[in-house]
Formats: C-alpha cells, structure tokens, sequence
C-alpha cells in the first residue's frame, strides 16, 4: 500500500493547491457575476469555451508523449523533452503570428468587430499557456510536486489580483478623482477586457518562474524520436480535441443554438457558465489526480501488482468523487452565494453536471489501457465517438430544453464512453476493477441527493442539519463496507 500512500500523497499536493487556486479564483465568480452583466459575463466565457479547442492543438499530446519517450536517467539530457519543446515553441510562434495579422477577421467572424484587442490578447495567452505545459510535465515526471504547485498558486494569485486591480481598485480611483499615474495603467473603456489583461499578465510571470525548466537543458532535435513521439501524441491530440468537445463545446453552441434573441442567449450562457463553475470542485480533484497519475501509471506499469494497484485507485477515487458529489449538491442552498442573484436559476443543473465529472473521472481511470499499450489510435475512436455524442446531443437538446440540454448530453456523453473504455480496457489490458462496488456508491450517492426534496416537507429541520446528517451517512455506509471488506 506504499505506493498507493505515495500516489495520495502527490494528489493531496496539487490538489490542496489546485483547491486553495482556484478557491482563489472562485472569488472572481462573484466579482464578475457582480460586476458585469450575465451579457458580458457570457462572452468571456464564451472566449474560455474556445482556449480548450486551441489549447490541445497547440501542444500537440506531446505531453503524454513526454512521459512515454522520457529519459529518466539523464533528465538533463533528455532529448525527448527538448525535442517536443523546440517544436512546441515554433508551432506556437507561428499561431501567434497568425492571430495577430488576423485579429480584425476574426473578431468580426465572433460578432466582437469592436474589440479586435480580445482576440490578440486572448491568442498571446493560448501562446503562453502552451510553452509553458512542457516544462510544467517535466515538474510532473520528477515529481517536483511542490514547486509545481507554488508557480500555479502565484500564476492564480496575480491573475485574482491584478483582476481585483483593474475592476474594483481602478475604477473607484478613477471615480473619486484620478491621479496622474493612473492614466498610463487604466482606461475605464477597456472594461470587460481587463479580465483578459489580468491573465495574459498572470501568464507571462508563470513561464518567467519557469525559466530554469527551459534553461536548464541541454538543446537538441532529435529528428527520429521527433517522429516516434509524433506517430504517438498525434491521436493524443484527437482525444485531447474530442475531449474538449465534451468538455466546453456546450457553451460555445449555446449562444447560437438557443431559440431566443441575441442578448438572451448571450445572457443563458452567462448563467451556464457561471452553474458550471459549482461543478469545478469535481473537475479540481480529477486534474490533481491526472496530474499525480499519468507519470505513475507509466512509472508502474511494469509492477508485477500493477493492475490490482489501477483496480484499488479507481474505487478509492470513486468513493473520494461520491464525496464532492453529495458536499456540492447537499450545501448548494449555501454554494449558490458565491454568484449573484440573476445567475441562480440555473442551479439545477449543477447535480448533473458534478455526475458527469464524476464519470469524466471514470474514464481518466480507465483509459491506461491505450496509453500502457500504444494503441493510443483506438483511444482517440474512442474519444470521437464521444465528440460526436455530445455534437448530436447538444443540437438536438438545446433547442428543446435549453442549456439543461447541454447538461445531460455531458452526462451521457461521460457516461457512454466510460462504458466504452471499460469494455476495451477489458480486451487490450485486463483489470479487474470491482464494478458492482463502483456502482453501488455512486447509485448511493445519487439517492442521497435525491433525498432532501422528498423529506424537506416532513421534517422541521434546517438544511444544514439535513444535509449534514445525510453527508455523514455516506460515511458510515462507506466505512463500514470497506471495514467489512477487509476483514
């Protein structure tokens, strides 16, 4: 079990980092869902949907792929890593090149004609953000856990600040009488474009802490590894697209797909969005176990007890989502302040949305199949069908119910290619995962849910006392079917 109190403690790591962030950044969802419109919220959200799709293709899977080619003998001289990095670096200087002759086209294709800056500066931080997930890997790989979760911290950090700087601090300056130095950092007609500033700026000061990560290496392009790592992060890059389908797509089809007019559309995907951000405390735990997990299930795999060690994760992992399920969804009468007032009505879709980041979680797990036996081509039909899953879903159910739609094509997009991963997994590399276990604590923690609107109307109790007393049973059933387990 050593290994396995290794693995949590890396997971605790970045996630008690990535949860201290991004509670971090959760203070931006009442400061903006405060401070602008549903409107004007929806298009930054709107610009977020697009960085998934852009993300992926500008790294190319060659993360993965520098976990599989790695040198862990010589990381100094690890041509794999200074190989995927100089390719990174050109194909992103290139993107950059393009949006920024082509910013006024294609602000004007997205409906911004008006502000041209957005697209330039949003596709500066796509750059950024991309020549810096190399060396972020490498962290990974050498298991510099800590100092990968310090640069993250301080890259949310500036990003809160500066945000807090420009939309609150500024404007109140300004209003109250501006002094001199004032005019050469804020313009109060940028507005809703400091949003972008702040994490262009967070940006830049992460890849500068990540200098000595590219510094520190000796230069070199390896032409034949460059195409092995090619031939194996290609399909990474239809998964990793498909999987951002899944993941963002929903918001990006929802101001055209919507039967109302422009600013009411505009206005239900602000408050989408801003629902979706409740079912982050899932999708939190799930990046701080990818983060810990893919660099040990390649480091593992040649283990003897490999797969029951991959089958003992998945459950514990489980039971961990189950948890985060039933603290959002039994608090939400609490979790609904962190937005404003106009943003609530969507709150019901946030149950449905934490399960499909749960069966998201799922599919992480069961997808070291393809990874550990090359066959990432299979994944990526994998993840298309998925993509064309979500594609139909989301044309045909948003119409008809609106973002509610959007909310149960994730679910049974997430859902369909866990069932589908497993039954391949099953074929190409054999776990035996305890199944029936799995399902039952998820099926638990569905019920339990469930619970408080059938037995609110008898009970005379608070909600938090309600809510506590179901949370707590979860534990107890779960305690004592793993102590009986054991035993």
């Amino acid at each position: 079990m050593g290994i396995l109190k290794k693995l949590a403690s890396q997971t605790a790591i970045y996630g008690l980092s990535s949860i201290f962030a991004r509670f971090l950044n959760y203070l931006l969802v009442p400061l903006l869902t405060y401070s602008f419109t549903a409107q004007e919220y929806g298009v930054v959200s709107e610009f977020y949907a697009y960085s998934g799709f852009l993300s992926v293709l500008l790294l190319c899977g060659f993360e993965t792929g520098y976990f599989r080619f790695r040198d862990k003998e010589k990381p100094s001289r690890d041509s794999a890593y200074s190989t995927g990095l100089i390719f990174i670096l050109l194909l992103n200087l290139l993107f950059f090149l393009g949006i920024f002759f082509a910013d006024q086209p294609l602000a004007q294709a997205l409906n911004y004609a008006n502000h041209p800056e957005y697209v330039a500066w949003f596709g500066l931080i796509l750059t950024l953000d991309a020549v810096a997930a190399l060396p972020f890997a490498r962290l990974r790989a050498e298991q510099k856990a800590f100092r990968f979760a310090g640069i993250k911290l301080i890259e949310i950090g500036v990003t809160v600040g500066l945000t807090l700087f420009f939309i609150v601090y500024c404007p109140k300056l300004y209003a109250a009488g501006p002094p001199p130095w004032l005019a050469y950092i804020y313009q109060p007609n940028i507005g809703l474009g400091y949003v972008f500033i702040a994490n262009l700026l967070a940006s830049a000061s992460k890849l500068v802490l990540l200098s000595p990560q590219l510094a520190g290496i000796a230069w070199g392009f390896d032409r034949r590894l460059f195409v092995r790592m090619l031939r194996y992060s290609a399909p990474m890059v239809i998964i990793g697209f498909a999987g951002i389908i899944n993941e963002m797509l929903d918001r990006a089809l929802l101001k055209y797909l919507l039967p109302f007019d422009f600013a009411t559309n505009m206005r239900m995907l602000g408050v989408y969005s801003a629902c979706y951000k409740l079912s982050m405390l899932m999708s939190l735990f799930i990046q701080a176990f990818r983060y810990a997990a893919e660099p040990f299930f390649f480091a593992y795999a040649d283990n003897s007890d490999a797969r029951e060690i991959y089958a003992k994760v998945l459950k514990i992992f489980v039971i961990l989502c189950v948890l985060i399920f039933l603290l959002v969804t039994l608090y939400i009468d609490f979790f609904q302040y962190f937005m404003g007032v106009e943003f609530r009505a969507g709150l019901k879709v946030v149950p449905v949305l934490l399960l499909a980041n749960l069966f998201l979680g799922v599919y992480v797990n069961l997808s070291i199949w393809y990874k550990l036996t090359d066959r990432t081509g299979l994944g990526a039909w994998v993840s298309l069908g998925g993509a064309a899953l979500t594609i139909v879903l989301n044309v045909w159910w948003i119409p008809l119910f609106g973002y509610e739609g959007s909310a149960w094509a994730t679910l049974a997009c997430y859902a369909s290619m866990s069932v589908v991963s497993y039954g391949l997994g099953q074929w190409f590399y054999p776990i035996a995962y305890p199944v029936r276990r799995i399902l039952a604590y998820i099926l638990l923690g569905v019920g339990l849910s469930l619970l408080p609107g059938y037995i609110r109307p008898y009970l005379a109790w608070p909600w938090w006392l309600l809510a506590s007393a179901l949370f707590g049973e979860y534990l107890l059933i779960v305690a004592l079917a793993e102590k009986r387990l054991r035993l």
